[in-house]
């Protein structure tokens, strides 16, 4: 019995265990000397049988701790921590640029006197679609651009959805920046995506005309990226507004020679906007002969993209810290 004084691992401690206490092991054969034993000697044999086996398995046990121990030392002082050593410095996250971006744009539009306004993303068809005088048939309200919910319920392609809301509820006149999250059912690639954000203004009074949205565009885009911008306007259709237009602004990439992010055009889409169609204020019980009102949409990311000289949008939804250390980095005196 001396390899049981021998044992180094548990490994061991389990292969004694067997040699004596298995089915062929020691006591097995013990148990069976004790069945062909006489009678006057049974008792006593059977005593010494089973005290050799509380004493083996007393002594496994034993020896099972003491392993057990020995190896967590050994682990622990392999995973030794020094605490008087300085603490790894902490780092502070970063703001995301598109919440950045967002943040000064409606400064802005608040600085020329809109207030904010809210909806959710999660809407019904009528405050979506139906309530911006989209027909029945429009290619948006295809399943393919659009994600749909039971009961009428869907994710928000863009965030006029406020306007339709609170012209229901409140009377003119208004003067509204919606910031939000919109959702479309588009492939990803490097300039579009399922998800973005979007800043909805509109405003609604008597006797508004289509040179102050103008003018408005005009104003806005300089304060934005501190520096005179071109700007052009496109006419343009969009159910809700009529008549409609595009606003483009020269590249600030390239300033205007031609680059990947521009399609080598030297002009970038930035927002469409137009005067609110009557049927839209009607359907809101707001009367069209006496109110007017213009409306403009903006795309965050696509000004962030601008701002911080990013050419692919997925870029915003990998989080990827480092990637925006760099940008915060590189381009510390924007916004």
């Amino acid at each position: 019995m001396e390899e049981l004084y021998s044992i180094s691992s548990s490994k061991d401690v389990e292969r004694m265990r067997i040699h004596y206490f298995g089915k062929k092991g020691t006591i097995a054969s013990l148990m069976r000397f004790l069945r062909d034993a006489t009678p006057e000697d049974r008792p006593n044999l059977g005593k010494i049988i089973n005290d050799t086996k509380e004493e083996l398995s007393s002594h496994l046990e034993n020896t099972q701790k003491r392993l057990l121990i020995q190896e967590r030392q050994h682990r622990f002082a392999k995973e030794a921590i020094d605490v008087t050593l300085p603490a790894e410095p902490f780092r502070l996250g970063i703001e995301h640029p598109v919440q950045k971006v967002l943040q000064e744009v409606v400064a802005i539009f608040s600085s020329f006197g809109f207030s904010v306004g809210l909806a959710p993303d999660l809407d019904t068809e009528h405050y979506n679609f139906t309530g911006l005088n989209f027909a029945e048939d429009h290619p948006a309200k295809d399943m393919q651009d659009t994600f749909y919910f039971p009961k009428d319920y869907l994710l928000r392609t863009h965030t006029s959805n406020v306007q339709v809301h609170l012209m229901e509820n409140q009377k003119p006149p208004m003067k509204i920046i919606a910031p939000g999250k919109c959702f479309r059912n588009e492939t990803v690639s490097s300039r579009s995506h399922v998800f973005f954000h979007q800043i909805e203004g509109f405003y609604i009074d008597q006797n508004v005309c289509f040179t102050e949205l103008l003018e408005l565009m005009r104003a806005f885009w300089p304060k934005l990226f501190g520096t005179k911008v071109k700007v052009r306007f496109r006419p343009s259709y969009f159910p809700f507004v009529e008549p409609g237009l595009e606003v483009d602004i020269a590249c600030t990439q390239c300033q205007s020679q031609g680059c990947k992010l521009c399609k080598y055009t030297g002009w970038l889409e930035v927002a469409g906007a137009g005067m609110i169609h009557p049927n839209v204020l009607d359907q809101a019980k707001i009367d069209s002969e006496v109110y007017q009102g213009y409306a403009f949409g903006i795309g965050v990311e696509r000004i962030a993209m601008l701002l911080y000289g990013i050419e692919d949008i997925r870029t915003f939804s990998r989080n990827d810290p480092r990637v925006f250390e760099q940008v915060a980095l590189k381009y510390s005196s924007v916004l």
